[in-house]
């Protein structure tokens, strides 16, 4: 087997590489704790099962319903982090949503998507930032390895600075504070984190032509570790009162570093499969944000 063949060989050299050259400096390690720690149900408890006291929970889509939970707390900035392994086999029209956001009516939220896809083709990765309510900052990208098979991790770095999208610590995706380009950026509306599964056949898959083979269920997710260190605020606060002062915040967290840069180039160049900041059709003119984002 060549190594141009096969994504897992790709990944295998571009790490050996990595290793002979300065690493990047990744968030705080995660720690993980029970579900309860964290989170709730929100719906369909029926479709939720933990295991091993808690430290694993399965969500289950099936023809009746999918199902959900939720953050106990909301959070102004900070690092959010899951565990998550997929469901298998033919997931056309499945979504498995991890994601921050607030309640209002111009909200904002910052979204991991996994788009499920037929049989022998790959499961989609969809991220978006939504700010005062518009969203429409879409990317894609195909994963280098098969995230059915084992769990996998997947964060946000949120700060005053930057939002940075990690798959295993390597950066996906960046969106940085470009307010003085007059875009918006989260910095003062608390956000829960949710999750979900459930069926969303009539865009997840080839735009909604292909439909949820109901034959397959159920279909589920796995949870493990319900990483937050984030700054909780009640939902009326406005900014967070440790601002300044958490590890987040400090220098070496403002911006990416060359190691990472590199990564997140490599994602670009070999994974991404859409990308709204060069997408003409939809943005004749580029989104301001997206050359301060390196998308350009």
């Amino acid at each position: 087997m060549t190594v141009s063949s096969s994504p897992w060989a790709l990944m295998a050299l571009f790490l050996m590489v990595s290793s002979t050259m300065v690493m990047a400096i990744p968030p705080r390690k995660a720690i993980d704790v029970p579900f309860g720690r964290n989170y709730v149900p929100t719906w369909a408890f029926d479709h939720q099962k933990q295991f091993n006291g808690g430290s694993e929970l399965q969500l289950i889509l099936d023809k009746y319903t999918g199902t959900g939970f939720q953050s106990k707390g909301s959070y102004l900035f900070g690092h959010f982090s899951m565990h998550i392994k997929l469901p298998a086999g033919d997931t056309a029209g499945v979504v498995t949503a991890f994601y921050l956001s607030s309640t209002n009516n111009e909200h904002d939220e910052i979204d991991f998507e996994f788009l499920g896809n037929r049989t022998g083709q790959p499961p989609i990765l969809q991220t978006n930032v939504f700010t005062g309510g518009k969203g429409n900052r879409e990317q894609r990208i195909y994963l280098w390895f098969d995230p059915s098979k084992a769990y996998h991790t997947y964060s946000i770095l949120w700060n005053m600075y930057q939002i940075v999208f990690f798959v295993d610590n390597i950066p996906i995706r960046t969106f940085k504070n470009a307010k003085d380009l007059g875009v918006r950026f989260p910095f003062n509306q608390p956000m829960k984190l949710y999750s979900s599964l459930w069926n969303a056949d009539d865009w997840a898959t080839r735009g909604g032509l292909e439909k949820t083979n109901w034959a397959n269920a159920p279909f589920i997710a796995s949870y493990k570790g319900f990483h937050i260190d984030g700054c909780q605020a009640s939902v009326e606060a406005k900014y967070c009162a440790t601002q300044g002062r958490m590890w987040w915040d400090q220098n070496e967290f403002r911006d990416l570093d060359a190691e990472q840069w590199r990564r997140l180039k490599w994602v670009r160049m070999k994974w991404t499969i859409y990308n709204y900041c060069t997408d003409r059709t939809r943005f004749p003119v580029m989104p301001a944000e997206c050359k301060r984002d390196r998308d350009a």
